[in-house]
């Protein structure tokens, strides 16, 4: 039987999802529609906000608007598609859906960690190059960037996804999982798999080394221009343009190495399912709140977009 033969066998997946019990289901779907509802008007309404202010329109708040529409992106791969087995208890998903949802999904991390770099580039250029800030991030700088990230993510992506679905799946259709994740897809797999796993160790070893080092040396040399500036009140300015910033890259790395760094003795598919829902749904809904909440530019433009909506209406009914 060929390998073709082999992988047309399957036609759909069977997704074990986060629990069995059954009186868990629904209060699950309530928190997950909840956590996917911030995250959509979280995400949506930064990107809104930074279209219409014009004082937004700056390299920071590009990156921001872009890294809001991936997090809207990575969390729509894969919230609404486990929302809905929650809901009506049919946990399959397609062959074709089950590759989709993979490819987009690495293709949004995947971008996502390069945008967070290139945040951490643009940050150091304000606070270090602050003279040369505008001819150093220039319109077409920032659109390279971002470009870039998205180009590299979804090709980086596609490799990974077509080497995943190359191989033949023929022991079983069960993913022990909430979603088509790797590790779960390549269990089920009855071909070699040594290539695929030297593929994805190469690709996630060189995107986690170069943007942790571009992040890091960014923040190094951020740090080392903040304790050369002498008055409190600037050290304090200079560091509340990263603080934002930092406190998502925290909250994404430190997720991302928590969980594949631990001993493989301490790993479950429990504890590494409750991990997933953090950084496939958790992480997205945060990322506009951090900003949001500790970002005075942001809470500017909110609240001159309510007062004249207000001003709108109060026009209207006069």
């Amino acid at each position: 039987m060929t390998s073709m033969e082999n992988r047309s066998e399957v036609n759909e997946f069977i997704l074990t999802g986060l629990t069995d019990v059954p009186e868990l289901q629904v209060p699950l779907f309530i928190i997950f529609t909840f956590i996917y509802l911030i995250t959509l008007t979280g995400n949506l309404g930064i990107v809104a906000l930074i279209s219409w202010d014009s004082h937004l329109h700056t390299p920071m708040y590009f990156f921001l608007s872009n890294l809001s529409l991936v997090d809207f992106g990575y969390s729509s791969t894969i919230t609404p598609k486990v929302m809905a087995g929650l809901l009506t208890g049919r946990k399959v998903i397609s062959y074709n859906g089950c590759a989709a949802q993979l490819f987009f999904f690495g293709a949004f991390v995947t971008t996502e960690s390069y945008l967070l770099a290139s945040m951490a580039y643009d940050r150091h250029a304000a606070v270090c190059k602050p003279l040369h800030y505008t001819t150093t991030m220039t319109s077409r700088i920032c659109a390279f960037l971002a470009s870039g990230a998205s180009i590299y993510g979804f090709l980086a992506s596609s490799v990974i996804t077509g080497n995943t679905f190359s191989l033949s799946f023929c022991r079983s259709n069960v993913i022990h999982h909430f979603f088509c994740d790797i590790p779960p897809l390549l269990v089920l797999s009855c071909s070699d798999i040594h290539i695929i796993e030297l593929v994805i160790f190469i690709l996630g070893s060189f995107n986690a080394f170069f943007t942790i080092l571009v992040i890091f040396t960014s923040y190094l040399l951020i740090f080392i221009a903040i304790l050369k500036i002498h008055s409190a009140e600037g050290r304090q300015k200079a560091f509340s343009t990263c603080a934002s910033h930092l406190t998502a890259v925290s909250i994404f790395y430190g997720t991302i190495i928590f969980m594949y760094l631990q001993p493989s003795s301490s790993h479950s598919m429990d504890s590494d399912k409750v991990w997933s829902v953090f950084y496939t749904m958790v992480i997205p809904m945060l990322n506009p709140l951090v900003y949001s909440l500790r970002n005075k530019e942001i809470k500017n433009a909110f609240r001159k977009a309510v007062r004249g909506q207000r001003f709108q209406l109060d026009h209207l009914f006069t």
